[in-house]
């Protein structure tokens, strides 16, 4: 692991960057540029930027008219304002297999102050609920920036869920739709992280592994909510008896749900499957450590209860 970058600004930077090579990439923001940080494309190529104010639902019935047009919109919010526009993403965008990437920032609870209203921990339960959608949650740089370039080449609605938070650099093959990257070799239980929760999983797996306690867990990055590959499913089943999903979204329908709801009905052999993550509750405004500590989203608290 290196020096840490906000998922979201790794967006702004691969966007700004992808534009020059694919010239039909527009963006579209809602007043919320510089924190989006859509800001660097708008910069770079003002006249493909469209600032829509704070009306979320109107821009995303813009960009859909645009992709009927030719282009590949990218349109911007917080996770929790732009999905919150569910209406008009199920019929604009998910019902028109519209060509439109959505990008939902400061999802989770590491948000901090900012506090519930502004804090998505629902987003990807909506989003993976409507046909056609692609819902992708990258854990670092490198991987954002090739599921950036990758939804721009995808024909389709994608939603791309992003941090406020910094994260840590990891080492980790490239993105492939479908397949977790493995971080940790281990036996019969895996920890399988989404986004920002992939450094507390992989350092308590590693404490766990240490502390003599009999448990040794490999490690996955969980970057994909739908769809699921069914052949490395079936793999992932097959070789460990516990999968735990750890995601800073409630465990109400987010990806650790559509692990569950796979294993369940196509595994060979009965699996235990454990969502880890916000337990049936909205958020509150706090530092990001007190509340990931509250929901006992830290390495310690991981460790601590598989211990």
């Amino acid at each position: 692991m290196s020096g840490k970058i906000a998922t979201r600004k790794s967006f702004g930077m691969a966007l700004a960057d992808f534009g020059e090579k694919y010239k039909d990439v527009v963006c579209f923001d809602a007043d919320l540029s510089k924190s989006t940080m859509s800001i660097l494309f708008a910069k770079k190529y003002p006249g493909r930027f469209f600032e829509m104010g704070i009306q979320e639902a109107n821009m995303i019935g813009c960009a859909a008219g645009m992709s009927f047009m030719g282009k590949i919109p990218f349109i911007c919010s917080f996770g929790a304002f732009l999905t919150g526009r569910f209406d008009q993403i199920r019929m604009s965008i998910g019902y028109a297999n519209a060509n439109v990437k959505l990008i939902g920032t400061h999802c989770g609870v590491a948000i901090g102050e900012d506090g519930h209203s502004q804090m998505g921990l629902e987003d990807i339960a909506l989003m993976r609920s409507i046909p056609n959608m692609v819902v992708l949650q990258p854990a670092d740089d490198k991987e954002c920036r090739e599921m950036v370039e990758w939804a721009i080449n995808h024909q389709g609605p994608v939603y791309l869920r992003l941090t406020r938070q910094e994260l840590p650099q990891f080492n980790m093959d490239k993105f492939i739709p479908g397949i977790f990257p493995q971080l940790k070799m281990g036996e019969k239980m895996a920890f399988l992280a989404t986004g920002g929760m992939l450094e507390a999983a992989l350092n308590a797996a590693e404490g766990l592994a240490k502390k003599g306690t009999g448990k040794n867990p490999a490690v996955f990055n969980a970057n994909l909510a739908k769809p699921l590959a069914d052949n490395f499913m079936m793999n992932l089943a097959d070789k460990y008896e516990t999968l735990v999903v750890f995601e800073d979204h409630t465990v109400m329908g987010g990806t650790g749900s559509a692990i569950a709801e796979w294993v369940s009905q196509n595994a060979k052999i009965p699996r235990r499957v454990i969502r880890y993550g916000v337990n049936d509750s909205f958020g509150e405004s706090g530092t990001p450590e007190a509340l990931l500590d509250k929901h006992g989203l830290t390495a310690t608290k991981i460790e601590n209860y598989f211990s």
